[in-house]
Parts: structure tokens; C-alpha cells; sequence
């Protein structure tokens, strides 16, 4: 079985021992080489002892946790986050598919995180020091600005989109179905509502409970036959009765957010 040298990387004295222990009674493929109370503690470890995967808390005093990212890359180790806010950086992490637990961690969902990184490491051997999903992040949080990209499940590995050309989402019972510009089309098992709330809430809305639409795509809309959305690609789709409303309120807004640049 692989083995996976980690370490933690947090300022909460209970948070490193409670994931300390939570790890030792339940990931056997993990072995804690390290606990760092500080990024600078964590960059100390990093470049003395060959570490695969690091347990990282975000917001800390004295050192942001996303600053250990270069130094992550460069090592070639795999990160999961662990938050128990800012829900900014947690709606970053999840646009680029990254791993991340939430304060108080949950045992399942640290084993499936820890699963993930596993099977990533045998299928890749080791973690891609270019890693776009992490430059993205980092970009993102740097700039403090809305999602512009997303990262999505895609065969053995992922496939990051520019939100500008999602046409439409539809969702497939627990599916997602993304309609992009160039024609392609893109299954991922998450649930319509997850990519609701990481999208740009002035381009993107939801119609209806099984569409999202991206407003830079609309080209009009009519009650002739129930109301309808028809897209810039030809195609159309019904506008809940229950949703109408913060439609037009949306493309109200589009129309005079676009208008003013």
C-alpha cells in the first residue's frame, strides 16, 4: 500500500492534535512526519524532509496559508485545505476542484479527501509541480475577485473553462451538464445547486430547477408559448413560473451593468 508522508500546518493547538488523531485511528496510508504552528515552521519542514501531501489551514496569524503553495509545488506535495470560514477562499477551492475540509472535520469526508490524493498520486506518480487548478487559486485570492474560472472532473484528470463560455448548465438528476461555446459538452457529478452558488450571481441564473443560463448568451425572451429563454446558439428553455421573477430582475441588472462600461 502507498504511504504518504504529511505533515499539518495550523496555529490552533486543538485543531493540529484532533486532526492529528483523527488521522492516525483512520487514514493508515498517512504518516504525520511534521506539525507546523506557522507557514514559516511549515517551509522549515518542507526543506528538510521529503513530504507528500500537507494539511493546511487557511487563515492564520502571521502567514497566510495560501503562501506555502510555491514552496508546496516545488516540493511536488498534494495540499488539502482545511477552513472553518471565509467564504471567498472556500468558494475558490471548490472552483478549481481542490481538496478541502470544514472546521469541525468530519471523519468521512477527511477519508475521502485523503482517497482522493491517493488515487491522484497513483495515477500521476506525483503531484504536477504546475498544477493549474493551485496557480489559478492562488490568482484568485490574490485578487479577491469573482470566480472566472472553474475546474471540472473530467475523465482521469480535469478541465478548466472559462465561466464566459458556459452557454447553459442542465442539470441530469445528480448530474451537471455544461453546454460550452466551442460545442463541447461536459458531465460532472455535482448537483445544479453547487455550481449555482461558485458562479458570477450578475451573468449566471437559474430558470428553472434543472437550468442555469449565462446571461452573455441570452438573446431574447417571449410568453407566447410560457415563458422562454431563447439562447444566441439557437436553442431555448423554459422559464420556471416561480423564477420569473429574478430573471428579468437579473437581466434588468446585466443590462445596466453592461450598459455603464
Amino acid at each position: 500500500m502507498t504511504t504518504l508522508k504529511a505533515i499539518i500546518v495550523d496555529d490552533e493547538e486543538f485543531a493540529r492534535s484532533s486532526l492529528f488523531f483523527l488521522i492516525q485511528q483512520n487514514c493508515p496510508a498517512i504518516e504525520i512526519t511534521g506539525i507546523a504552528r506557522s507557514v514559516a515552521e511549515a517551509k522549515d519542514i518542507l526543506a528538510h524532509h521529503p513530504i507528500n501531501l500537507i494539511f493546511l489551514d487557511i487563515a492564520m496569524p502571521g502567514g497566510n496559508g495560501f503562501e506555502l503553495i510555491p514552496d508546496a509545488q516545488q516540493h511536488n506535495a498534494a495540499v488539502i485545505f482545511t477552513t472553518a470560514f471565509d467564504q471567498y477562499a472556500l468558494k475558490a477551492i471548490k472552483a478549481n476542484a481542490l481538496d478541502y475540509l470544514l472546521k469541525p472535520i468530519d471523519i468521512d469526508e477527511l477519508e475521502t479527501a485523503v482517497d482522493k490524493v491517493l488515487e491522484y498520486t497513483r495515477l500521476h506518480q506525483t503531484i504536477d509541480k504546475k498544477d493549474e487548478r493551485i496557480t489559478n487559486l492562488a490568482s484568485s485570492l490574490m485578487n479577491r475577485t469573482e470566480i472566472r474560472k472553474l475546474t471540472l472532473p473530467y475523465g482521469q484528470g480535469f478541465k478548466m473553462i472559462d465561466v464566459d463560455d458556459i452557454i447553459y448548465i442542465e442539470a441530469d438528476s445528480n448530474y451537471s451538464v455544461f453546454h460550452l461555446s466551442n460545442h463541447d459538452k461536459i458531465t460532472v457529478s455535482k448537483v445544479l445547486r453547487e455550481f449555482e452558488e461558485l458562479l458570477p450571481s450578475d451573468q449566471f441564473v437559474r430558470i428553472h430547477k434543472s437550468s442555469i443560463i449565462n446571461l452573455n448568451h441570452l438573446k431574447e425572451y417571449n410568453s407566447k408559448n410560457g415563458l422562454q429563454a431563447f439562447l444566441k446558439n439557437g436553442e431555448s428553455i423554459s422559464v420556471s413560473r416561480r423564477r420569473a421573477s429574478d430573471f428579468f430582475e437579473k437581466i434588468k441588472l446585466f443590462t445596466k451593468s453592461n450598459g455603464e462600461h
